[in-house]
């Protein structure tokens, strides 16, 4: 079980229990509700366990995985990234009907004097 949601059972147990030692039982049925919530959570508890153990299992086999993806990615992604100056500069991708994927830029580029002749000059 991950700790998030081992904290987050046992925090809603711990609540129920604190409630049930300040309640008293009452012509109201008060306490007979509280230990319904309390074998309630309980119950759930219990049932999670096992899924939580095979999420468990499927991190610990997937994280070797993905720490050699992250290394021999890293690098490359990082640079892909740098190569756009920043993602807002961009619209959301658009895909045409034959698979293409346009970035469009939000504003033109601004010439960067590599390759780019003026369109009224030809060269010869």
């Amino acid at each position: 079980m991950t700790p998030f949601v081992r904290s987050l059972c046992l925090s809603a147990v711990l609540a129920v229990q604190a409630g049930l030692a300040q309640a008293e039982p009452d012509e109201d049925g008060l306490s007979l509700m509280e230990e319904g919530a309390r074998l309630f959570l309980r119950g759930i508890l219990e049932e999670m366990e096992p899924a939580l153990d095979d999420l468990r299992g499927l991190g610990d086999d997937l994280e070797p995985a993905l720490r050699q993806f992250v290394l021999e990615m890293g690098p490359a992604l990082k640079e892909l990234l740098g190569s756009f100056g920043g993602i807002s500069q961009y619209h959301a991708p658009e895909l045409l009907p034959n698979g293409d994927i346009l970035l469009r830029r939000k504003a033109p580029a601004e010439p960067t004097g590599e390759g780019d002749a003026p369109q009224d000059q030809i060269d010869l």
